[in-house]
């Protein structure tokens, strides 16, 4: 991925730990509040998108989880490490700021797929 492509840059990113949530504000004048649970089951990693379409996991049992750490790559991107320990997804910006624009319904489309297989947000032990 060419840094030269990204078409969205932020002007601020902010994890607010009590929250859970990422706060990005892009150049492009929008704002997003992304919870930590919505970026880890929505994760660009291969473990959760799959080699190929139609391949993505619905990733259950994530609703407490945290972000430790964010760590840049280049000038197009950043590392998620999540306190489940997850850390293999490169979120660019341009994936950020889709997420933050198709949040709504990528919101209903997890828990409609987490309800159809009889999933859980929470962890085993903790509903």
């Amino acid at each position: 991925m060419s840094e030269f492509n990204v078409k969205h840059h932020p002007v601020e990113l902010r994890y607010k730990r009590s929250e859970k949530c990422l706060e990005v504000t892009f150049d492009d004048g929008q704002s997003f509040s992304l919870p930590a649970e919505l970026l880890r089951v929505e994760s660009p990693s291969a473990e959760v998108q799959g080699h190929g379409p139609g391949q993505k996991q619905i990733v259950s049992g994530r609703r407490h989880v945290g972000i430790m750490e964010i760590e840049p790559v280049g000038s197009y991107a950043v590392r998620l490490k999540f306190d489940d320990l997850h850390d293999t997804g490169l979120y660019s910006w341009d994936y950020l700021h889709k997420l933050g624009e198709e949040q709504e319904q990528l919101w209903a489309d997890y828990l409609s797929n987490l309800e159809a297989r009889g999933l859980s947000r929470d962890p085993p032990g903790r509903a």
